[in-house]
């Protein structure tokens, strides 16, 4: 089983608040909620729905997820701790009313510590259902006051951040003229080609879907497509945008990936600590992924205080801001984009989080 209560993965930051085990037979639900830090505020992370193999592989997943949550949301300036859920199992084949609604009891009955939202295999729908049980949810639909597909404004948060890290490295804040590779283009993927197009880069696509390609095709025929994510990582780009699952930055994809610039929606692309040190030894430009995905989090955050789309957007363009201090923080300092953030970060949750020590 992971050390629940061992050293923390990133810097000096607490370790695990508080993690928890929720099942209902008749359901069929098993799920684990992982609260990381409330130093901010309530914690808040998507639910995952997936069928993983082993409940180890499921509890390393949620503990891994929300810590990064903690990072994301203090540098997105929410004052929002990091949280994060997993419901194992098939969602397409194992997702019911009932399950749901259970979840929901159990998210209920931490009273607000922690806050659910969308993630892999769950959608604005299911958060509705969830609702139905407990008052601490969003990305609700936008029929139930919510801000809906929380994909829009991840996809924009990335492409900003991608603006930043091309101004960086070859000047210009744009993508015109360099070649983007996407890996995935399901829900955020294909609306970061959109952005993409848009600004006039050349991009190439793969995704194990073949139904996701061909809706990219469909919308934009000259978009090129290789085979899968290694044949991606081999390509001729300017920049790799991995935007599947994490692990896509390893030992095996570092040595051989030809981009300059690394900016993608998926979450802990880093399989290991140490790859950062690998990409910035190579001369890539790591646009750290908790930074730049944090657009969705900014939707469905909004949320909480009445979704309001264009106060949304105006928070997810400073994406671009961060990105571009995170990338002056780490030039300064002669360390990776990746300990840069990690430090900007842990920097807000220890001198916010201290001001819950003055007596109200």
């Amino acid at each position: 089983m992971p050390n629940v209560f061992g050293a923390p993965h990133k810097g000096t930051e607490p370790r695990h608040e508080q993690v928890v085990f929720c099942q209902d037979e008749a359901s069929g639900l098993r799920a684990i909620i992982a609260i990381y830090s409330t130093a901010l505020g309530p914690s808040l992370g998507g639910t995952r729905f997936f069928p993983y193999g082993t409940e180890e592989e499921a509890l390393a997943d949620v503990l891994n997820l929300s810590r990064g949550m903690a990072y994301k949301n203090a540098l997105a300036g929410l004052d929002l701790g990091g949280g994060k859920a997993v419901i194992i199992g098939d969602p397409a084949i194992d997702k019911s009313e009932a399950m749901l609604r259970a979840y929901g009891r159990f998210v209920q009955s931490l009273n607000g510590r922690y806050y659910t939202a969308c993630d892999v295999g769950t959608f604005s729908e299911d958060m509705d259902v969830v609702a139905r049980e407990c008052r601490f949810v969003t990305g609700r639909t936008v029929a139930h006051g919510g801000a809906g597909d929380s994909s829009i404004l991840t996809a924009f948060g990335v492409f900003q951040g991608m603006r930043a890290a091309a101004e960086t490295m070859w000047g210009a804040p744009t993508l015109r003229g360099k070649r983007v590779g996407v890996e995935g283009v399901g829900k955020v993927g294909h609306r970061l080609v959109e952005h993409l197009r848009e600004d006039g880069a050349d991009v190439v696509v793969c995704d194990v879907n073949e139904a996701a390609v061909d809706r990219v095709r469909s919308l934009h025929p000259e978009v090129e497509v290789v085979a899968d994510a290694d044949a991606m990582v081999r390509a001729d780009l300017d920049v790799y945008a991995p935007c599947a699952l994490g692990g896509s930055l390893n030992d095996d994809s570092v040595p051989v990936l030809k981009a300059k610039v690394v900016c993608g929606a998926a979450n802990n692309q880093l399989a290991h600590t140490g790859v950062e040190k690998s990409l910035a030894d190579r001369g890539v430009l790591y646009a750290p992924d908790y930074v730049v995905n944090s657009g969705g989090v900014i939707q469905v955050a909004d949320e909480i205080e009445g979704f309001n789309f264009d106060r949304a957007k105006a928070r997810a363009s400073g994406i671009y801001g961060t990105t571009r201090k995170i990338f002056a923080l780490a030039d300064d300092d002669g360390v990776p984009p990746a300990v840069a953030a990690d430090r900007l970060a842990e920097r807000r949750m220890s001198e916010i989080g201290r001001l819950r020590g003055i007596l109200l």
